[in-house]
């Protein structure tokens, strides 16, 4: 899943694209570890892929450690969306909402036992998130206005930061809580000292070849070790500053492991005989563990509507690597007409979809919104939707120049065969069904798709550095605020995918166009932003909603209910869409069988 790290396992922000995918697979039985250390109580999560890396600020992939490492200036109540204090206690908003003062709590520590002061949080800010030389996407969602400017930041005393905004930033107490504050002792060398290629140590620093005892946290837990494919193991961080209402140093439990398990089936295997503690499922699985619940001394929850979206994009990129066009341009003038788009959404028998795939068990999505955001604007206020209609598909693409042979094989006005290549990820059975029922409904409409699951970071690195792609089905993760999918939306954004501006240091294009609903889009994203009036910001983004809808750069499908599988004797658990199964992991506790 390509999404900006988040503060709340990655529940936060929308971003960066992005695909929940897997790389590897350990044939390795967790109950053998956990076995080693019967004392310690642990909990033992699935997790579907490696980490990418250790180093937050470089991070564009889900899932990810930095949910349990880390922690911002606030925090969001995975259940209720509500902002709560983080590491500042508190903060006072200027009546003209551009001056943002922060205070600290007292006795602030880093799990290496340093102190965590106002210093870090200027470090993190000024020579991280806000420098140039380093290229991160956190700089996206703290972009300010037209003008794109970034907020200023500056020391008042040991323990009172102010944040200065060029005019008011409506989502800016839910930003910075999704924004880690990383150690100035452990990173301040690299950031400041250059490589043999003149860019900053700090793009190589806390990468997955890292000690992971040497990377450094604030959050309720720090790494312990890491067994490439096999597990990720997190231990509790004992300066960790949260305690509970006795005074009791949170979190409770110990250590969290989490299982690298490729297979959705291998982690069914490895729950139902007692190797997993906590298990996300889809529907299939959920008729089957539902039987099951008493005697496997387990309970599924139900989260509601699953936060983020699913879709099919095409790369819409007219751009060109030294003359080379990265689309073929034949198929990029498919892509990039409006009604081939339309058509294509028309010929996606969603509801069968979601009855077969999904069992039933979600419902149709229709906006890059998710639905619990008070932000979503809904069909039944006016967003266009594309329920099934093969009919109109073929209307529509008549009408823009296309034509059938003899054999209902759809060509275009020159004669071409229309015929492109899906990507996905590798080694996901749903995945694999959408893909099957995708090529289906295309081939009724004449289209033929060429269905191709590759492996993750070949996927990735077609659609961040190559941009040599024509179809993909993937995933974005959700959240309450809108804005935390500016890097997406705006045409000049880190994660952009249906129109990639190239990555830092990567070669340049020449030739990429940004349309007028892109850019319009982009403008209102900028607007929203700085709209306080709920009322008004609530107008902005249902007009971002229909302009994607109608220019369809994502083409939405299902919104599957978020499910769990629970041990009973986990306690204070409180699974939900947002946060996810271990958003208060600190305040949880493992009861004895």
């Amino acid at each position: 899943m390509f999404s900006i790290p988040s503060i709340k396992l990655r529940r936060w922000l929308v971003g960066l694209l992005t695909v929940a995918i897997a790389i590897a697979f350990s044939g390795c039985n967790p109950t053998d570890f956990k076995s080693q250390a019967a004392q310690v109580t642990q909990i033992v999560a699935r997790t579907p892929g490696d980490p990418q890396t250790f180093n937050y600020a470089l991070n564009q992939s889900s899932p990810n450690v930095f949910g349990f490492i880390y922690e911002g200036m606030t925090t969001e109540n995975g259940k209720t969306g509500e902002i709560e204090p983080g590491i500042a206690q508190s903060w006072e908003v200027a009546p003209d909402g551009k001056q943002i003062v922060f205070t600290l709590r007292e006795g602030l520590k880093w799990s290496d036992g340093e102190p965590l002061t106002v210093d870090d949080v200027i470090f993190t800010y000024n020579d991280i998130y806000l420098n140039d030389r380093i290229p991160t996407d956190f700089r996206d969602v703290l972009r300010v206005g037209e003008s794109g400017a970034l907020p200023k930041v500056r020391k008042i005393d040991n323990r009172r930061v102010e944040f200065t905004v060029p005019e008011p930033f409506a989502p800016f107490l839910r930003t910075v809580g999704g924004v880690a504050i990383l150690p100035k002792h452990s990173l301040q060398k690299s950031v400041s000292t250059n490589n043999s290629e003149g860019k900053p140590q700090f793009l190589s620093t806390w990468s997955t070849d890292t000690n992971p005892k040497t990377v450094i946290g604030n959050g309720p837990y720090k790494l312990e070790s890491y067994s490439t494919t096999q597990r990720v193991v997190f231990r509790r961080n004992p300066y960790y500053w949260r305690k509970d209402a006795q005074g009791n140093a949170l979190p409770y439990i110990e250590r969290l492991i989490w299982q690298i398990v490729e297979s959705p089936d291998t982690g069914l295997i490895q729950f139902r005989s007692g190797g997993l503690d906590i298990l996300e499922i889809g529907p299939a699985t959920f008729q089957l563990l539902k039987k099951e619940e008493n005697r496997g001394k387990f309970t599924i929850y139900n989260g509601g509507p699953d936060f983020g979206t699913t879709f099919i994009t095409f790369n819409l990129n007219k751009g060109r690597r030294k003359g080379k066009p990265l689309v073929d341009p034949i198929r990029s003038r498919w892509f990039n007409t409006v009604a081939f788009r339309q058509a294509v959404a028309y010929g996606i028998d969603r509801q069968t979809m979601l009855n077969n795939v999904f069992r039933g068990i979600g419902e149709l999505q229709n906006s890059p919104i998710s639905v619990q955001s008070p932000y979503y604007f809904s069909p039944k206020e006016g967003l266009k939707v594309y329920d099934y209609n093969p009919d109109k598909s073929k209307e529509l693409l008549k009408q823009a120049g296309f034509k059938y042979n003899n054999k209902n094989q759809l060509l275009d006005a020159d004669g071409n065969r229309v015929r492109f290549t899906m990507l996905s990820q590798a080694g996901n059975r749903t995945v694999d069904q959408i893909g099957s029922q995708f090529k289906r409904d295309m081939s009724k409409i004449g289209i033929q798709v060429d269905f191709n699951p590759i492996d993750f970071a070949v996927l990735v690195d077609k659609i961040t550095n190559s941009l040599e792609w024509e179809c993909y089905f993937g995933l974005i993760t959700g959240g309450i605020e809108p804005n935390s999918g500016a890097n997406i939306w705006l045409p000049s954004g880190g994660f952009h995918p249906f129109n990639q501006q190239p990555q830092p240091g990567q070669p340049p294009l020449e030739g990429r166009e940004i349309a007028d609903w892109e850019a319009e889009i982009g403008r209102l994203y900028i607007q929203g932003a700085k709209e306080v009036d709920e009322a008004k910001r609530k107008a902005i983004y249902a007009e971002t909603q229909k302009l994607a809808q109608e220019y369809l750069p994502f083409i939405h499908l299902i919104n599957p209910l978020a499910l769990a599988a629970m041990r009973d004797r986990l306690q204070n658990t409180e699974f939900s869409a947002l946060g996810g199964t271990l958003w208060n992991i600190h305040e949880m506790k493992v009861a004895e069988d």
